[in-house]
């Protein structure tokens, strides 16, 4: 049996745990045994990208001691996934943890890539009614190269209609602190999004990525726009 070491990103452990939950029991059913270090935290990822890389140092330090003895490390995110196999080589270069960032680096899988690519697995026998579109995060598209796994997993959930709206590469506008410093721009993103999943018809925009999804359930709500949004995991645990 596999084992995995759950790492729950900070927006999902604080305003999405269902997701991480429905993860768990994904994993499992796909015959994995999932392992939770209940004294985690963050990787690094915000204060490095807001610059403060000393600050991301010395998170992600800890990080690197918390997964230490991992085989496997499994997140609900591509843009931590990926930025621990990215970045971490970089931020510990020609430093004492430079051989322990590389070999995390390459432990690190986001969810729907470790299911397709390391289990397996595709078959979940879940069910859900509807037409849905995917809408592709820049950092499972750009960072993690995720592309066909989520879409597979998604076309054999019993009853959903999977539809491709037009740009779907295209970035939703969220971006992190982009969102923040560039309010307007990012607004404009989403609407962008959001429009080009009304026009498939779609019921449902499902993503990899919650950070994506946040923002654009957001928009949605603000706008009282009839269309939900659903993480891969959620969608996954559907009708057991």
């Amino acid at each position: 049996m596999i084992s995995v070491e759950l790492f729950v990103p900070c927006f999902i452990d604080q305003l999405y745990p269902e997701t991480a939950f429905n993860m768990v029991k994904v994993l499992e059913k796909a015959g994995a045994k999932v392992n939770y270090n209940i004294n985690q935290t963050c990787c690094g990822q915000p204060a490095f990208n807001a610059g403060f890389c000393e600050d991301s140092r010395a998170v992600a330090t800890k990080f690197l001691n918390d997964f230490k003895n991992a085989d496997y490390i499994v997140a609900p995110s591509a843009s931590c996934s990926g930025f621990v196999r990215n970045y971490y080589p970089k931020l510990f270069e020609n430093g004492t943890h430079t051989n322990k960032a590389k070999e995390i680096s390459k432990k690190v899988y986001e969810f729907s890539e470790f299911l397709t690519d390391i289990l397996k697995v595709d078959q979940f026998s879940a069910k859900l009614e509807g037409k849905a579109t995917y809408h592709d995060s820049c950092a499972a598209l750009r960072e993690c190269k995720i592309k066909e796994g989520p879409r597979k997993l998604l076309k054999n959930v019993v009853g959903l209609e999977l539809i491709e709206m037009n740009e779907n590469e295209t970035c939703c506008g969220f971006g992190g602190t982009f969102s923040v410093k560039f309010e307007d721009i990012s607004v404009a993103m989403v609407e962008q999004k959001v429009n080009n999943a009304l026009a498939t018809g779609a019921e449902y925009i499902i993503s990899t990525d919650q950070s994506c999804l946040m923002q654009i359930d957001g928009y949605i709500k603000k706008n009282n726009i009839n269309l939900k949004t659903l993480h891969l995991a959620d969608v996954l645990v559907m009708g057991w």
